[in-house]
């Protein structure tokens, strides 16, 4: 499959109409949405506070130990939200310490003992592959669940992220006969070849902005190499991960293979990266509470990590950019996914001789962003995540506004209920302010000034992060020079948010190590053994 761009997949869900997802959600997608469209300022508060009830059932909220739906070990629930009202949704079993025991032990069982490390390769494939054709028919429910829990749009979930899903899973039944050792030749009388095995019990953490595509990006990869998983999911984001999980068992999944937790990190994930019978370790979260997994990790039985953590990724405009194109781009790299996105590009670097016109004209596509309920057609921007991220962002602004930054537009609240924030775009910001450093993780696009070239490589290198980086430029030579100067794990020249299951993803420096999707993501959940054996006599050597 070709890579996909994020941007042009949303701009045509966006404009068409979806006979199934107007049944599901049974929504009057009228007049109404029209009138969105038409808004000139943002949204309105009633735009906001006029929500769609979605018709999908929450059928699964407890643990998924050994194969089956189960309480926590203490009874605890705790409850999960819908951002756009902040009213409670559904009581999710509360994991801890003891869950996160009985988790690990059905995994090592599964993988000592049962059958799917010693299962063929082509089975496990046929397995996945099922599991994929499943989670394809139940697109619409999963992606109105995902819709429910985290607040982004409808469309993206069930037009883009669900389908990369079913895409993700496909690609890793790929691999999953396809992995094997090599034959080395050596000096002397010897025959030498190496084994790729699964590395055994993976613990997996993933994040709240995008959980079905995180669950895949962990599982898929896991399972294809033969392992077995205990898998914590965000508080924040608990359902879609049950459902999914749900219908991997009903394709041929065997009990303890997949096991999933909900919980807090604290009471929940630090139990699973200090346990002394995980094998291997993978996070996606912010590079604070990577640095607290790795040592976690490491004081125990020194099992291996793999972090996915946080970026302030500069997006850089030259001076013979397209300006109308660059503004759309750039306003999608920063906007998309309320901004909540880990590669954003949240620097804006802008040449000096095209800065004004960029400006007034990004400034005019933010106040053109519709903010709303994200079930609603023609909905842009959906709520953040919860009220903690929420007052974040707000925080952000403030520090922007007392920063002597220029607040373009946006800066506050939209609507009365719910966690909405306006577009926001700031001016004459400068590398040393907050919002210039800091991963705000919200819809705050902040546009710095540059001369020249060597002076913007200089500046956008100058952060802890290496995540992601975008380049703007119809000049060949200049993206050859942006594209090697720049300490980051993703260069896009020309686009942003371009994913596809083939397509390594991670850091440099505090944004992370190790890399997933594509063939790289193998190397984490397998171990090399070479084996070595005397030759008598050889014919060749």
């Amino acid at each position: 499959m070709a890579a996909r761009s994020l941007s042009c997949l949303l701009s045509r869900s966006l404009s068409s109409s979806s006979g199934a997802a107007a049944s599901l959600l049974r929504s009057p997608l009228g007049r109404k949405s029209e009138g969105l469209r038409n808004t000139s300022r943002f949204s309105t508060a009633a735009a906001v506070e006029e929500l769609i009830t979605p018709q999908v059932s929450i059928n699964y909220t407890q643990h998924l130990i050994n194969g089956k739906f189960v309480d926590a070990a203490s009874g605890k629930t705790f409850p999960t939200y819908d951002p756009r009202t902040g009213e409670v949704i559904a009581q999710v079993a509360e994991g801890d310490a003891e869950d996160i025991n009985r988790a690990v032990s059905a995994a090592r069982e599964a993988f000592d003992n049962g059958p799917w490390p010693k299962m063929t390769a082509y089975e496990r494939s046929r397995i996945l592959l099922r599991f994929a054709d499943l989670v394809e028919k139940h697109n619409d429910e999963i992606a109105a669940l995902e819709s429910w829990n985290n607040g982004k749009l409808y469309d993206q979930a069930a037009k883009t992220e669900v389908p990369m899903f079913v895409r993700l899973f496909r690609y890793y039944a790929g691999w999953a006969d396809k992995i094997h050792g090599m034959t080395v030749p050596a000096d002397g009388d010897y025959h030498v070849q190496t084994l790729h095995e699964p590395i055994g019990v993976a613990g997996q953490i993933i994040p709240w902005n995008f959980p079905i595509l995180m669950f895949a990006w962990k599982v898929g990869p896991a399972l294809a190499c033969g392992n077995t998983i205990v898998l914590k999911t965000s508080e924040q984001t608990p359902l879609t991960a049950l459902i999914v999980a749900k219908l991997l068992h009903e394709a041929g999944l065997p009990p303890g293979v997949l096991n999933i937790v909900s919980g807090y990190g604290p009471i929940a994930g630090a139990p699973l990266a200090s346990h002394m019978d995980v094998d291997k370790l993978a996070f996606t979260g912010s590079t604070d509470t990577g640095k607290t997994v790795l040592q976690l990790a490491a004081r125990s039985n020194l099992k291996t990590v793999t972090l996915e953590l946080g970026g302030k990724s500069p997006f850089i405009i030259c001076e013979d950019a397209d300006v109308d194109k660059a503004v759309e781009s750039a306003h999608f790299a920063l906007f998309f996914n309320q901004g909540q996105c880990c590669c954003a590009g949240s620097r804006t670097f802008v040449h000096e001789r095209i800065y004004d016109e960029f400006l007034e004209k990004a400034k005019a596509r933010a106040l053109r962003r519709v903010v709303g309920d994200p079930f609603k057609k023609g909905v842009e921007q959906g709520p953040q995540i919860d009220s903690k991220q929420f007052e974040k962002v707000l925080r952000y602004i403030k520090s922007g506004i007392d920063s002597n930054a220029t607040l373009e537009c946006g800066g506050g609240r939209l609507g009365s209920k719910g966690f909405f924030v306006q577009p926001t775009v700031f001016s004459n910001v400068q590398d040393d302010m907050l919002i210039a450093t800091d991963e705000i993780f919200g819809p705050v696009q902040s546009i710095l000034k540059f001369r020249d070239i060597d002076e913007v490589i200089r500046r956008a290198n100058a952060t802890r992060y290496g995540l992601a980086a975008g380049v703007f430029t119809k000049n060949l030579s200049t993206a050859n020079t942006l594209m090697r100067a720049l300490r980051a794990g993703t260069v896009w020249i020309n686009c942003f948010d371009v994913f596809d299951a083939a397509i390594p993803f991670g850091g440099y420096k505090m944004s992370g190590n190790g890399r997933e999707k594509g063939i790289y993501s193998l190397n984490n959940y397998l171990q090399v053994k070479a084996v070595v054996s005397p030759l008598k006599n050889p014919a060749w050597l």
